[in-house]
């Protein structure tokens, strides 16, 4: 992903643009956008209907909707896949990705285990 000074500058903003519409994710909550600009646009909304959906539940409400998807999807997942998935988020940067750390340090991560259940 791109920082915003990247993005701001105009010979690497080509390169992202390409990118972009190469289907690359460039904007942290820009996912699906096809260009560089809808990804932007894409960000910004979801950002600001967060902000907009905080405001309406107070900072109580809004840490308690975010507490019962973290439940839902351990229920999903169960303890083991929650488990795992945990492992690999514990060991994210802000430079790397857990799954990045995980692969450079040879710490063994399970994916598997964490592939949503389906009830049958």
């Amino acid at each position: 992903m791109a920082s915003e000074q990247e993005r701001r500058d105009p010979q690497k903003r080509t390169e992202l643009e390409a990118k972009a519409r190469q289907g690359e994710t460039i904007v942290p909550g820009g996912t699906g956008g096809k260009s560089l600009e809808a990804q932007e646009h894409l960000a910004e909304g979801r950002h600001r209907g967060g902000e907009i959906r905080k405001e309406q539940l107070g900072h109580g409400g809004y840490q308690e909707i975010g507490h019962r998807g973290g439940e839902t999807r351990k229920e999903q997942l169960g303890h083991e896949g929650y488990h795992e998935m945990g492992k690999k988020g514990g060991l994210s940067t802000e430079d790397k990705s857990g799954g990045e750390r995980a692969a450079e340090e040879g710490i063994p991560i399970d994916e598997s285990k964490y592939k949503t259940r389906t009830s049958n």
